[in-house]
């Protein structure tokens, strides 16, 4: 009776450190924090070769692979758009993503300038 006692919570606690992982893992996917945006006046190049184009939905993150597309959504207002990172930054302590003017103006941040997000990259 032990024995099996034993074998059963050795596999329940494989099961939880699986299970665990797997969420440590879908977890890095997530990130909470505050979005700003570029400014209508900007113009060059990103860090991936890309000329900025304003009406595209891109982003700047400082990790995420160039590519990577991410769903970003205010914490407020519940809107979301999903975008391309295509370059690094923010730059800024507490900022997660950097929006293109496209994208923030979809998110209706123009008149905020900031906006606590959640992402989830895809």
């Amino acid at each position: 009776m032990r024995a099996i006692f034993m074998r059963t919570s050795w596999l329940m606690a494989l099961a939880l450190i699986g299970g665990a992982g797997s969420a440590a893992a879908q977890d890095s996917k997530t990130f909470t924090g505050i979005a700003s945006y570029y400014s209508k006046n900007y113009s060059g190049k990103t860090a991936s070769g890309e000329k900025y184009d304003e009406t595209k939905f891109t982003a700047a993150h400082r990790t995420l692979p160039f590519g990577t597309r991410v769903v970003v959504t205010d914490v407020k207002t519940k809107r979301s758009v999903t975008v391309r990172v295509n370059d690094r930054g923010p730059f800024i302590k507490g900022r997660v993503i950097d929006l293109s003017y496209a994208a923030a103006g979809e998110m209706r941040m123009h008149g905020r300038g900031l906006a606590k997000v959640t992402a989830v990259a895809e």
